[in-house]
């Protein structure tokens, strides 16, 4: 894998200045060669007044999708700010809380409040166990030259020719109410790809590859990736769909692929022909970056607890466990800050890695590729009958149809696999949850800290490591002992896949464009709506309720996965869990303030503690003032895209975050829109500091720094702050406090 800079491409190839020179092309049409991606020609046919380079783009989506944990929060947030009828095609899927373990009625409220919000506003309904999310959107929706935004981080459908977004709820608000997705025109970086994968090599070993080569220098972020290249027409669909899902955890923006004629008969099979195009770079185009790959030297892949970016060649640690596997466990450790211990060295078992666990699902495992090959290298083998356990998640039921109907699921069955519904459970600690002290190895997207389901704060621990399904297969066929798939002796053929979508047209609602705004909503006990929020005022007093050093925040340890998910209807419930596995005094501390502030807000005196940080930083303040808690991360945001991390402070009474650099766009943007200030500063912080940004309001409407006083034992600490370019809209969403108050004041 190699690296280049900013590239002119000619035909695919980087060409040097002596090619350029001689190319042929005016300076104008250099300068303009940026147009000549696949990326610049969908942005600009989104984008209102068309895309151009160091600009804002102004995108209007050409559909949307959410899941049963966000939905519910996304059409009240949109019912209070004047939703009248859905404006595009809006796909409600039921893969997250399809199972009722926790919260008793919740999930199936939340989903007959999914289907009636369907029925009113005109929308698209899957029911629960009918196929994850992306499945359902490759399948059904995304086509050649689209763009689609999604609550889900994973929204990345580019293999088929759609550029994908996923992002906080706030911002399918904004499509819902005719508004338009803001942001700046994103970097490009081509992903020139050569060559063939050897036989055992899956997507995720691509993917991971990837992930461990760009995400920790951060060379994609908030970028564009477009693959192209001759390597490309060497890899099914299946197996672009796996790779391409992956790249939300490089941290890039979006991704979108050349489509050739296996995307034609990707779309020609699923009855969609016409949703077809050809799309590929122009003969010149410009990159701000160029990664080469060479399928043929990617070698089976696993990536380690508690990142996809921790990525290890599979032989390496199989001929190496000792060292990586120490290493592995002090940094797991060092994570974990004491909470609870995990030694992975004691894997090792007369000198091989033993698992207990596997899992193939989801949007990455639970293709129809991944799951035949599976089937073919367990064909007439046998996982055992010990500790090791193996469960497959087909991603969506035509898929599940097929695999039936060619044996493959008689296949896994016969070899002691597990077959479960077309859920998303295991990929975010709603399923499958590992034994305590186990190592669980998954073909999902994340292994994250505590996102398998474990509970270090009661001594539980567990982790999981990311793997293709077809190492998985190989590990399974020797009874959990870590194995790789390369040079397998094993049938590689996969049958053409038939799509029967009769189950979608036997429970799909499709109500599109038949909207009846006489229907009612249909509320269960825990649907609550959004409690008012107050808006900016003129100087801001933030208690600093939780500091987090560690290199990067995740939103699973803002907010909690797993069986918080249930409450996600519920936002002053769900705040309960804020930070729970990372900071749990957080919620305790952040009531006391919120409590100081409604006292304030009520009787008009500061309390004692926030009048003497005042007096001590020798100031006098005019105008209003506003007391908020706010939290320290060097990197917060990591990870989902689920606002709650965000709204989840904001409902607690939080004001800001403070921070070195936001890891994501997308958890800035929900900070942003739950109307809580993004800071980016140098300072440091401890818990208790009272920090006082005078004229916090003027300044953040004039896109000046901030000034902060920060106060601690009774001495002052000066600090400067400031705020990544904000848009016109975004400061007064800010301003009004919230998104709602946005919409309310308009």
């Amino acid at each position: 894998m190699k690296t280049y800079g900013p590239s002119y491409l000619l035909r695919g190839k980087i060409a040097s200045k002596e090619e350029l020179a001689s190319s042929g092309f005016s300076q104008k049409e250099l300068d303009e060669a940026y147009t000549g991606t696949i990326a610049y020609s969908i942005l600009n046919a989104h984008s209102a007044g068309g895309a151009e380079k160091n600009k804002v783009l102004n995108i209007k989506f050409d559909a949307l999708a959410s899941h049963d944990i966000t939905y519910v929060g996304i059409i009240q947030t949109a019912k209070a700010s004047g939703l009248t009828k859905f404006p595009i095609p809006y796909v409600l899927t039921n893969c997250h809380n399809s199972l009722c373990a926790v919260g008793g009625t919740i999930n199936e409220d939340d989903h007959l409040f999914g289907l009636s919000a369907a029925k009113k506003y005109g929308g698209i309904f899957l029911p629960a166990h009918q196929a994850v999310i992306h499945s359902y959107m490759r399948e059904c929706f995304a086509k050649c030259g689209a763009m689609i935004l999604g609550s889900d981080s994973h929204t990345r459908y580019g293999a088929l020719g759609t550029m994908a977004v996923g992002e906080g709820g706030p911002e399918l608000v904004k499509q819902l109410l005719s508004m338009t997705y803001d942001v700046k025109y994103p970097e490009v970086v081509a992903i020139v790809l050569k060559g063939a994968p050897r036989k055992g090599v899956g997507p995720h070993d691509v993917a991971i590859a990837i992930v461990g080569e760009v995400f920790k220098k951060g060379t994609v972020k908030n970028k564009v990736m477009e693959f192209i290249g001759e390597g490309v027409e060497n890899l099914s669909v299946e197996y672009r769909n796996g790779i391409d899902v992956m790249t939300t955890e490089t941290a890039c923006l979006s991704s979108v692929w050349q489509t050739d004629y296996k995307v034609k008969e990707y779309f020609a099979v699923r009855g969609r022909a016409d949703d077809y195009k050809k799309l590929q770079p122009k003969d010149l185009a410009y990159y701000d970056a160029v990664i080469e790959i060479d399928l043929s030297e990617i070698e089976p892949m696993i990536a380690l607890p508690f990142h996809p970016s921790n990525a290890y060649k599979l032989r390496d640690l199989i001929e190496n466990p000792g060292d990586i596997l120490a290493e592995a466990s002090n940094n797991i450790n060092e994570l974990l800050g004491g909470k609870v211990k995990m030694d992975l060295t004691k894997k090792i078992r007369n000198g091989k890695v033993k698992v207990e666990q596997a899992v193939i699902a989801g949007c990455a495992g639970g293709t129809y590729d991944n799951i035949v090959e599976s089937a073919n290298i367990l064909k007439g083998k046998t996982i055992g009958n010990g500790e090791f356990t193996l469960s497959v998640y087909p991603g969506s039921q035509p898929v599940f149809t097929e695999l039936v109907n060619n044996g493959s699921i008689a296949t896994l069955m016969k070899a002691g696999a597990s077959i479960r519904s077309c859920f998303c459970g295991p990929c975010f600690g709603a399923g499958d949850v590992p034994a305590n002290d186990c190592l669980s190895i998954r073909h999902t997207t994340r292994n994250f800290e505590s996102r398998e389901g474990s509970k270090p704060l009661e001594g539980q621990i567990s982790a999981v490591a990311l793997m293709d399904a077809r190492s998985i297969a190989a590990t399974a066929a020797n009874g959990g002992v870590l194995t790789s798939a390369l040079d397998l002796d094993y049938d590689s053929s996969i049958p053409p896949y038939v799509h029967d979508d009769s189950s979608y047209k036997s429970r799909v609602y499709n109500g599109f464009g038949k909207a009846d705004p006489t229907l009612p909503l249909r509320y269960g006990p825990n649907i609550a709506d959004w409690p008012k929020i107050e808006p900016l005022a003129d100087n801001a007093i933030y208690k600093i309720t939780a500091v987090i050093n560690d290199p990067v925040t995740t939103t699973d340890e803002l907010i909690p996965s797993g069986e918080t998910s249930s409450y996600r209807s519920n936002p002053l419930r769900l705040a309960e869990f804020a930070l729970s596995r990372k900071v749990p005094e957080y919620v305790g501390r952040s009531k006391i303030v919120k409590k100081d502030a409604e006292a304030y807000q009520k009787e008009g005196t500061l309390p004692e503690e926030y009048a003497q940080a005042i007096k001590t930083a020798g100031l006098t303040l005019s105008g209003s003032s506003q007391i908020n808690s706010a939290i320290f991360a060097v990197k917060p945001g990591d990870g989902s895209a689920r606002e709650q991390a965000a709204s989840c402070q904001r409902v607690l009474g939080g004001g800001a975050n403070f921070s070195r650099e936001y890891a994501t766009k997308r958890y800035r943007s929900n900070l942003i829109n739950w109307g809580m200030i993004p800071y980016i500063t140098q300072a440091n912080f401890e818990v208790g500091d009272i920090v006082i940004v005078p004229s916090v309001k003027e300044k953040l409407l004039a896109g000046e720094a901030f000034k902060l006083l920060i106060v601690r034992g009774g001495k002052v600490i000066e600090g400067e702050a400031s705020v990544d370019k904000l848009t016109e809209d975004e400061k007064t969403i800010i301003k009004d406090g919230c998104l709602i108050n946005y919409y309310a004041n308009r």
